[in-house]
């Protein structure tokens, strides 16, 4: 059975959310602690980075200033 989310997933949500798993990876972050200092939920960090949500500003930022980056570079990341 197909994904349904990749029906409604936008190309600029996925790229996004590969630019926040690539940094979080990078940074050796499990997807909970990247969660826990954005202030997020970790199942809402999990659909951010499948590009199932459209995340808010800020959530972008805060995501952003746990990654380490400012949210103009994230954005540059995934190409936006």
């Amino acid at each position: 059975m197909p994904n349904p989310s990749l029906l409604r997933q936008s190309p600029e949500l996925v790229s996004l959310g590969g630019a926040i798993r690539a940094l979080r990876l990078a940074a050796g972050m499990s997807q909970e602690e990247l969660a826990h200092l954005a202030e997020v939920d970790r199942s809402y960090l999990g659909r951010v980075e499948r590009g199932d949500n459209n995340v808010a500003i800020m959530t972008l930022c805060r995501v952003a200033q746990a990654l380490g980056v400012s949210g103009a570079q994230l954005l540059e990341l995934a190409h936006l």
